[in-house]
């Protein structure tokens, strides 16, 4: 089966695209970023790719042990706050580039009003039992934080209040009100230490997210919050399907994620003094459970280069859930790949889906000149061109893609051009296929991470181009679940003397 797609375009054409990939990307609870491995992995994908900034759960779980208590000489608890780990934990981030994307959370034991937790490494999920001891800690971490960093620095980091409150699993009874006064109570505690911090959320994920966004909006409105940002999350599947230490679930259809989440635009522009507010996906991927398979594979690369093209459209920002495999949600991973959410595998070994961010990153600096549901071509408006392809189904049907652009060049850049083609699929890019005839072991030697790592490079191809008649034409047929990247540039021959590449 072959699906054949022809268009054309040209140098002074314009095409609406917002690419905002490299502006955040997820991890798992902070305290992890102690481990080499994540910072061997978070290392690569920043020399790689390179976002801004880096967002996680846990900044106030007990394994970072910010929030402590003593009892003073009268039998009074007073709260003290120890920033070792954080320090670390910052300084490590920042060493790669990245800057904070603070969520606050989870509640520190010590300070929750209850016992619930969520995940194997056990985040309270519970309000505190003093607000005033919230804001406290809240309003102590950001000061020290600039006072070590440095406060133009500080706040230039945005804060998102909690994650997924409309979730039972994340928050208490998925408490509406009791998570509007924590959102209250925090905002108003941060804009005390500068106003200029940029608070935002209610990072709610699915379940009643319209209602929930709704709702939040009309309380920000009727207390007169003068909200900075909205946050939301943004998974595409349906309810997983459980077998051994695996979780299996359906793609849904790109229309639907893409509708749902411009039901968040429409809500926040119906509140006069919020239109046009940024909203930023604080999570996307897929799945949203951390041992589906298909994270690993080239179908994920290439559904989420359809996301890619178009979810700058209505929001700000859209944070990749995550960049690396260690992660600890549901404990610790088997195998090396088990499905984690991670652009990188343990091992260091990149992904397909590690390509796809990649690739969207080189058009960064262009000018969007075409946008269809299978590419995007970008132009810097002269003698290079630069795009991406991908052919993405629901299911495996065996369809290949004949894809054929035609592109006007303009009359002062005709000629020759040289086309180079980075192809990730699943016969030349396709570390888990290698892994599974290896014999799936759970334990890699440090030979069988070099191979995996080898394989899980893009195939390089090349080939010229002549335009002279002002069209330089891109054909290309993808395999199904391929991605490809391609960079045309004008290019004349200029051999040494006596070379002739023909003669070999």
């Amino acid at each position: 089966m072959t699906n054949k797609v022809k268009y054309s375009t040209g140098y002074d054409k314009k095409a609406d695209f917002k690419n905002q990939v490299d502006y955040c990307i997820g991890t798992g609870r902070m305290g992890l970023a102690l481990q080499k491995e994540y910072y061997d992995q978070l290392k690569y994908v920043q020399e790689n790719i390179g976002f801004k900034y880096i967002r996680g759960h846990g900044l106030f779980s007990d394994d970072m042990a910010i929030y402590q208590e003593y009892k003073d000489d009268d039998g009074n608890i007073i709260p003290e706050y120890n920033y070792t780990y954080l320090d670390l934990v910052m300084d490590s981030y920042i060493s790669v580039g990245l800057k904070p994307f603070l969520e606050l959370g989870f509640m520190p034991d010590k300070l929750a009003s209850g016992t619930q937790t969520v995940f194997y490494w056990k985040g309270n999920v519970t309000p505190p039992k003093s607000y005033d001891a919230w804001c406290d800690l809240v309003k102590n971490t950001l000061r020290h934080l600039m006072e070590r960093y440095g406060a133009d620095e500080v706040v230039t980091w945005p804060i998102e209040v909690w994650n997924e409150p409309n979730l039972p699993g994340f928050w208490k009874g998925a408490d509406m009100e009791e998570y509007f006064r924590l959102f209250k109570e925090t905002f108003y505690a941060v804009k005390e230490v500068d106003e200029r911090f940029m608070v935002g959320g209610p990072a709610i994920c699915g379940v009643n997210d319209e209602e929930w966004i709704r709702r939040f909006m009309q309380f920000c409105h009727d207390n007169n919050i003068a909200l900075d940002m909205v946050t939301r999350h943004h998974y595409t599947t349906e309810m997983p399907e459980r077998d051994g230490h695996y979780s299996y679930q359906e793609l849904t259809g790109w229309e639907y994620g893409r509708d749902n989440l411009h039901t968040t635009r429409e809500i926040v522009d119906s509140f006069d003094e919020y239109k046009g507010s940024r909203i930023h996906i604080t999570e996307f991927n897929t799945s949203y459970v951390p041992n589906n398979p298909i994270h690993d594979t080239n179908q994920n690369a290439a559904y989420i280069a359809g996301q890619l093209s178009w979810l700058g459209d209505d929001n700000e920002s859209y944070s990749y859930w995550t960049f690396g495999d260690i992660f600890e949600e549901m404990g610790v991973p088997h195998t090396p790949f088990h499905g984690g959410f991670g652009l990188v595998a343990n091992g260091v070994i990149p992904k397909p889906t590690f390509w796809t961010f990649a690739f969207y990153k080189m058009l960064k600096g262009y000018s969007c000149i075409h946008r269809s549901e299978d590419s995007v071509i970008v132009s810097n408006g002269k003698d290079e061109y630069r795009g991406i392809i991908w052919n993405s189904t629901l299911k495996r049907q065996g369809k290949t893609l004949d894809y054929s652009c035609s592109i006007k060049v303009p009359d002062t850049e005709k000629g020759e051009y040289s086309i180079i083609y980075r192809t990730v699929d699943e016969d030349v890019c396709n570390p888990r296929r290698i892994w599974h005839d290896m014999g799936e072991p759970s334990s890699l030697t440090k030979a069988q991470k070099e191979i995996l790592k080898q394989a899980a490079m893009p195939y390089i191809s090349s080939e010229r181009k002549d335009a002279s008649d002002g069209m330089l034409n891109i054909q290309k047929t993808l395999s199904e679940f391929a991605v490809v990247y391609f960079e045309c540039k004008k290019s004349v021959i200029k051999s040494d003397r006596g070379y002739s590449y023909d003669r070999l």
